[in-house]
Formats: C-alpha cells, structure tokens, sequence
C-alpha cells in the first residue's frame, strides 16, 4: 500500500453559504429599488425572494448531486450578479414608466429567461457527464456554429435590429444565434487545436525575438479572420466579430504557448478594424462617436447620455432608485453598466468588475489544474470569453474603446444571452468536477475536515 494522498474536500456547505449571501443581496437591491423610487418596499418583493430562493436552492442541488466536487465559488458568484441585474432592470423598468406608462416592462421577462437559463444549465450538468466525450463531436459544433451565424442572413428569419442582423424570429420568439455559436465555436477550437497544435507550435522566423509561425500554418487564422470579417460586413455586428476572432486567438496562443500567434492575430485584427472603419459607415459612427462623441451630440446622445450618468453617479453613487439612468437609450441592455455606475458610484462598479474578475479567475483556475488537454483548452477559452466581452463592454461605455454592441454577462436584459451563459458556467463546472474527483481506482474515506485518498495496490 503505498503512503496516503489528499483531494480537494467538496465544499458544498460553502457553495451553499455563499449562495444565500448572494440571494440576500439580490434581494436587498430589489427592496433598495422601491426605496429609492416609490418610498417603500414592493409589495411583490416576496414573490421575487421566493423565485431567487427556490431557483438558488435548485441549482444548488444540481450540483451537489451530479457534480459533488465541482468549483464551489462559481454559482454563487453568478447568482449574485443575476440578482443585481434583476434589480437594475427593475429599477429601469419604474423609471421608464414614469416617463410613459405604457412602456413594456423586462424584468419579470428576465426572470423567466433565468429560469430557462438554470434550466440549460442543468441539462449540461446532467447530460455532458464526461467533458471528454465532446471531443469526439469536434466537427459538428463547427457545422452547428458556422449554421447557427448563418441562420440571420435567412430571408424571412433574420432580422436586422438597430443596424445589426443577428437576430431569428421563429414562432414569434426572437433570439441571437450568436450567443450559441460562441459555445459550439469553444468547443470547436478547443477539440481542432488538441489535435493540430503540435504543427501549428513550429517556429518559422525569428523577428525581434519572437518566434513568428510558418507561412503554412497560417491556414486556420486566416480563415477565421474571413469568418469574422464576414461577420462584419453581412451582419453588422462589430462585437460578435471581434469576439469569435479573439477567442481562437487566445485559444491558439494557449494551445501552442508561441507569442507569434498573438502578434500574427493583432495584425490581422488591425488590418479588419481599418478596413470596417474604411469600407463602412456604421463602423465609422462607432470610430467617431468613440473619439469625439461631442461632435455631434443627437447622433452620439447615447454615449454622452452614459458618461454625464457616470459622472452623476461619482465614487459612492446616488443609490438605487436615486438616480436617472432611465434617460440612457438602451440603459437595460448595452448601457446596463453605466445605469450600474450612476446609482453604485465608482465603488459599486468596480465590485461588480470584481465579481467577474473572479469569475475569469475560477475559470483560468480550472483550465491550470485540468489534467486533460481538451478541457484545458476548452475553459481557457470560456473564461476568455468572459473577460473579452466584459472589457469590450465596460470599456465600450467608459469611452476606452469604441462601441460594440455585446451584452455584460447576466446582468443584462436579453434572453439568448443568459441561457448560453448559464450554458457556460455548466460546462466550467463540469469540467471542474471531473478535474478535482478522485480516480476510479482509489478508495476514499471522509472526514469533516477532508477526504483521505488510498491508492489500492
């Protein structure tokens, strides 16, 4: 018998602990909401207490059940920025009633997409109980990606809202195809580049002390540059294309470890951003209003709108209810994290970014101490995108980098977007759980305190 080795302890009681701390916000920003607005608590506040209760505990129990030893600081992390969307998007939903009663309301629509997303969700925990076995369909999310960013270009389906194709109205259901080709391209990239990183890794020439990759090897880049141009010109939709292209990037760079293909992919990127900004006028708003949005104050009114409502909201920020994020065109979607900003302050949004950054660093956590290459690949890419469409977003509406258009994870009004993302943080956790189980061929016995692992000779 050979000397004893210790795992990870599951950490459900602490998953659980933090998961009612981050229902108990949820539900406190909601009660803060009517304060702020009406002067007193909703009355309805217990019905959203129970909904976040009961959808909490579901999701808890998912987990405990079918991936006992998954992270346990990913759910409640996600819960709390749900319920602090919920919130906000409440607390919108008031203030543009005030300015015309018939205005539709989002936030109980939300709630409904939370639960559909939980229930995805689920589905990945219950279904994918094995991460490895998605390398075998590495070829058909590639087809189902490269369908699903074709289906908006469909006559009759795809729609064009606010300049950009990107949705599908089916059955009078709209939603984004976008947001699942992501997760088929992840898991796309991640089984191709398990198999070709080994060519792909070979150094050509040596430029300024980076190794650069062979003429040769630069087959997949360049196709999926052509993609995410494409993208660009059919579609309209500057962030999913710079979103899809980043993701195999990193992914790339990840897979192989040679800086080339980040300089490689930096020149291409570059070399698109020109030619939108040159070949097209809705790219060249967005280079404009990020440059000078003064200059033309009825055009660029939504930007000036989200910087004076930064500015209102200063470091501690009027408090929910207290402020005017209402008057920001798109203030439940695109500007959800200014309208976060003027009623939290600086300090409010800088937790929030928090928040994610934690996220992003569970994710990148789970890719280190993932044994298998696949999976490495595939939550390195996750947590990528992750923090990609974080900093596009928040960057876009602090005036860092122009506009793109994509939505802040969880926190935003939009069905499609939740789902997948709860799709998402699914498939982390699986991968999680897989990663820190026991091997089949040890027997464990427990304790409060640990697991004690013994190799059976």
């Amino acid at each position: 018998m050979t000397s004893p080795v210790w795992v990870p302890r599951k950490r459900r009681g602490a998953e659980f602990f933090l998961t009612v701390l981050a229902v108990l916000i949820g539900i406190a920003a909601y009660a803060s909401v009517g304060l702020g607005v009406e002067g007193r608590i909703p009355a309805d506040t217990y019905k959203l207490g129970g909904a976040l209760v009961v959808l909490a505990v579901a999701t808890h129990l998912i987990v405990r059940r079918v991936a006992p030893y998954a992270d346990p600081v990913l759910l409640p992390l996600v819960i709390c920025l749900n319920g602090l969307g919920l919130a906000m998007i409440y607390r919108l939903d008031l203030g543009r009633q005030q300015i015309d009663p018939d205005r539709a309301a989002f936030a109980n629509s939300q709630l409904v997409w939370t639960a559909v997303g939980i229930v995805a969700f689920a589905a990945i925990l219950i279904i994918v109980r094995d991460h490895r076995r998605l390398q075998t369909l590495t070829y058909t999310f590639g087809a189902a990606a490269i369908a699903l960013l074709i289906l908006p270009l469909l006559p009759g389906i795809g729609q064009t809202i606010n300049g950009a194709r990107i949705w599908v109205v089916v059955l009078g259901f709209s939603f984004q195809p976008g947001e699942a080709a992501k997760v088929c391209l992840a898991i796309f990239f991640a089984g191709y580049l398990v198999v070709k990183r080994d060519a792909l890794a070979l150094a050509g020439r040596r430029v300024m002390g980076i190794d650069l990759p062979r003429g040769r090897d630069l087959g997949p880049i360049l196709a999926c540059w052509l993609v995410s141009v494409g993208i660009l010109v059919l579609q309209r939709d500057l962030g999913s294309s710079l979103l899809f292209f980043g993701l195999f990037v990193v992914m790339l760079y990840v897979a192989t470890e040679r800086a080339g293909w980040i300089v490689v992919g930096g020149v291409l990127f570059a070399a698109g951003a020109y030619f939108g900004y040159a070949a097209f006028g809705h790219v060249r708003v967005r280079f404009e209003a990020w440059l000078d949005p003064f200059a033309d104050p009825d055009r660029n009114g939504q930007v000036i709108n989200g910087l004076f409502g930064l500015a209102h909201g200063g470091i501690l920020g009027q408090g929910l209810g207290q402020g005017s994020p209402q008057l920001t065109p798109y203030s439940f979607s695109d500007f959800i994290a200014a309208s976060m900003g003027e009623e939290l302050g600086l300090t409010g949004l800088m937790a929030i970014l928090v928040i994610y950054a934690l996220i992003v660093e569970r994710g990148l956590r789970i890719a280190l101490t993932c044994r298998d290459a696949f999976g490495k690949l595939l939550a390195a890419g996750l947590a990528f995108s992750f923090a990609l469409q974080v900093f596009v977003v928040v960057g876009g509406v602090t005036r860092l980098i122009p506009l793109t258009g994509l939505t802040t994870p969880f926190m935003a009004q939009g069905g499609s977007s939740v789902v997948m993302n709860w799709a998402i943080i699914g498939l982390l956790l699986r991968i999680s759980d897989q990663t820190r189980r026991p091997a089949p061929e040890v027997s464990t016995f427990a304790s409060d305190e640990e697991t004690q692992v013994v190799k059976i000779s």
